[in-house]
């Protein structure tokens, strides 16, 4: 936990004065006292400082000088994680597959600090044709100017996909938003099903996109339930000079067969189990804490698991004829209370559990700064009471619930 030396207290204030003006009001630096931290890996209890949305310090019995206004809060007996990363998310509504009256709303603020998600993926999905690339982009504009952090993939299930620039390419290239490209629908009856040279090629200029822009690059895919689902990506790979870490595919626990594939596809690549829903069709998923157990029981990475909500899509249920009988939509809280469930019910150890929302989709989405608790690392923080619920949450060093209340909500809440 030692901290580089320019962050100490004596250097930091006496070599950076310019910037602590910048950041002088107290609400915005902050001393946690006492904290049991997992960042995402156990560090013991000690004490962080926080300034300017950032973590200046982690270290035993840290004390701030009395001529900065600091404001402490204890947090001894709490645990301090990272705030959580929520990498599927249709933040500016989706569905639609039940006619116009059931397109979905947009998702608000206090979403997200219900669920402790401090970092946001926004995503179209089925609808590419009267929903567009422009109102995600949007959306993702205004998370970002009430606090929090967010990017988008380019693109829905469509192949050819909807663009800003014309291609997907050009957007990772040229929008510093777009990180990726999603989601794209594979082995679904709502796929437009691109040929695997469609694929590479869709992928290829992905990967180059994302080179120039300094992004991830991935291709985000939505799993649909016909058999053998994989299949594609491993035309792709087989037939091109792509990885299977070019890809994200994510609802691998919508049903028992492709959870059972997943677990082979997840020792070469990456697999994204959905959170919001098990709750409206347990007879049919796999429970999320209960996919990750058996994925790790299985001998797929740790570092190949990601959980994400599919917050604000549709989730509807086909019958055999393909006609529409029911429809849900998904929530974000999902995300929270199968994490608790994974280390409560599961016994999954803590640093395995947060690493499928925190580091895991840090690393996979290349957002170096996210992920982690850790000096120069931004400060998306929860405090988690002994009763596994939030005590506190901090967002790019804003505090945004105090003692388990919101003190920030979205603009018109």
């Amino acid at each position: 936990m030692d901290s580089p030396s320019f962050l100490t207290f004596d250097n930091y204030y006496g070599l950076s004065n310019l910037f602590i003006i910048d950041f002088m009001d107290e609400s915005t630096i902050y001393l946690l006292k006492g904290c049991t931290i997992f960042a995402p890996e156990p560090l013991g209890e000690a004490d962080v400082l926080l300034a300017g949305g950032k973590i200046l310090a982690i270290e035993k019995e840290l004390e701030a000088p009395s001529k900065f206004p600091v404001q402490t809060i204890e947090c001894k007996g709490m645990l301090l994680v990272p705030g959580f990363i929520d990498a599927h998310v249709h933040i500016a509504g989706a569905g639609g597959e039940g006619g116009p009256a059931s397109r979905t709303p947009e998702m608000q603020l206090s979403h997200m600090l219900e669920a402790g998600v401090t970092t946001v993926i926004g995503c179209l999905g089925t609808d590419g044709f009267t929903r567009s690339f422009e109102s995600v982009l949007m959306k993702v504009k205004a998370m970002r100017a009430q606090g929090v952090s967010a990017w988008m993939y380019a693109g829905a299930y469509q192949v050819p996909t909807p663009t800003l620039t014309g291609d997907v390419g050009r957007d990772l290239s040229l929008i510093d938003e777009v990180i990726g490209v999603g989601e794209i629908a594979l082995s679904d009856h709502r796929s437009s099903h691109p040929s695997t040279d469609e694929l590479i090629r869709l992928t290829a200029h992905a990967r180059v996109g994302g080179m120039l822009g300094g992004k991830a690059g991935i291709v985000n895919i939505h799993m649909g339930d016909a058999e053998n689902p994989f299949q594609p990506l491993y035309d792709a790979v087989a037939q091109s000079e792509l990885k299977f870490t070019q890809f994200l595919p994510t609802h691998c626990n919508r049903n028992p067969y492709i959870y059972e594939d997943a677990k082979t596809y997840g020792k070469h690549g990456y697999v994204d189990i959905t959170t919001s829903s098990y709750p409206c069709f347990p007879d049919i998923e796999i429970k999320p804490s209960k996919a990750v157990k058996g994925l790790l029981e299985a001998g797929v990475p740790d570092g190949h698991i990601t959980m994400t909500s599919d917050g604000f899509g549709s989730l509807p249920h086909f019958d055999d004829k393909g006609d529409l009988v029911k429809l849900e939509m998904g929530t974000l809280i999902t995300l929270f209370t199968e994490w608790v469930d994974m280390v409560k019910t599961e016994g999954i150890p803590m640093e395995q559990a947060l690493k499928t929302i925190t580091a895991n989709p840090a690393d996979i989405l290349k957002l170096s700064k996210k992920g982690r608790i850790k000096p120069g690392h931004d400060a998306d923080l929860l405090v988690i009471n002994t009763n596994m619920k939030i005590e506190h949450m901090f967002a790019n060093g804003s505090l945004m619930v105090k003692e388990g209340v919101m003190i920030r909500k979205g603009t018109y809440e």
